[in-house]
């Protein structure tokens, strides 16, 4: 993990749903940091919580959600504990999103230059005819060709890779410290996700942003990340820097992420494929969440939850294998 001060620290923050069967604990004490100009990757499975962390962040939770305890620091000050009208200064502004499916976040009725140039004037108070010559610009950024004809259509008549760069020009709009990315390359294509991934990676050079980076690909996650959180239930089960959480997993969750990985660089006859299934959220019991489906597990995993333990440089992993509990019951089995 990366040491620098951090524009965005995320402690212990915990959301459930309030359902007719019980409560869902959605995400469950999260601690997680983005230094200024960095990239964070936060990978799991469908239903690990990454969705929600992020929609937790930008304060966008409705019911029957609830952020239940934790705090969201943004340069210092808890975002949880700002009114309604200054998180909306804040969202667009300071802090941006980028949602997976661009046909469901961008307006139908509306055109594209006149959803970009909203940004500008709600946040920097522009008028119509500067804010649309702000838009022009922006898309231009982007890389979206004849911008000017651009900011005339309507989101339907654009492509999916196009439309994908309409929500980057509108989450970019207003210079923002921290740029949260939720799957935004999923729908696309694999040569447009590339242009995408680029695209990205160019702008947060040029405007020193911090980027949290939410995805179930792997490889997004090569390309573009600094440090990584693996989730899983909604708790992060390892937190690394990218390059030693490739060259050195620890968790077997995230070995098992790896594991089945295509390899360019040897032959497979087939994919190892993690056993079992994400348990429900009112089966997860008291102990790892991924005990059921641990090729390791013994009886300690599914009697109580380990904590985070430093594991070496940078990297911290939630797992028994690591701890002197561990170690005991080794030493213990070896004089048997």
């Amino acid at each position: 993990m990366n040491k620098q001060p951090a524009v965005l620290e995320i402690n212990n923050l915990q959301t459930s749903f309030f359902t007719e069967e019980g409560e869902v604990k959605a995400v469950e004490g999260i601690d997680l940091r983005v230094p200024k100009g960095k990239t964070l990757g936060i990978v799991g499975e469908s239903g690990s919580g990454k969705s929600i962390l992020s929609l937790s962040i930008m304060r966008l939770i409705f019911e029957p959600g609830k952020i239940v305890g934790g705090e969201v620091l943004y340069n210092g000050e808890d975002l949880l504990k700002k009114s309604s009208k200054q998180m909306r200064n804040i969202r667009g502004n300071q802090i941006s999103m980028i949602f997976q499916e661009p046909m469901t976040s961008l307006n139908p009725v509306f055109t594209v230059g006149e959803q970009i140039a909203e940004a500008y004037e709600i946040h920097e108070k522009l008028g119509k005819k500067e804010a649309m010559k702000k838009a022009v610009e922006i898309l231009r950024m982007v890389g979206i060709p004849s911008p000017e004809k651009r900011v005339t259509q309507y989101p339907f008549e654009l492509s999916g890779g196009m439309r994908q760069r309409v929500m980057i020009a509108i989450a970019l709009a207003c210079n923002p410290d921290v740029l949260i990315a939720d799957e935004p390359t999923t729908a696309l294509d694999v040569t447009i996700q590339a242009q995408i991934l680029e695209l990205i990676k160019d702008l947060q050079k040029k405007l020193q942003m911090s980027v949290v980076f939410i995805t179930h690909d792997l490889g997004v996650v090569a390309e573009t990340c600094d440090d990584v959180a693996v989730m899983y239930c909604g708790k992060v089960v390892e937190y690394a820097s990218a390059r030693a959480l490739f060259h050195h997993p620890k968790h077997p969750y995230t070995q098992g992420l790896l594991n089945s990985l295509p390899r360019h660089d040897q032959d497979q006859d087939e994919l190892v494929a993690i056993k079992g299934s994400v348990p429900s959220p009112f089966e997860r019991g008291e102990g790892c969440r991924f005990a059921p489906r641990c090729p390791h597990a013994a009886s300690i995993c599914s009697e109580k939850l380990p904590e985070l333990t430093e594991v070496g440089d940078n990297q911290e992993v939630r797992c028994w294998i690591y701890t002197e509990q561990w170690e005991q019951k080794v030493e213990v089995n070896a004089q048997r």
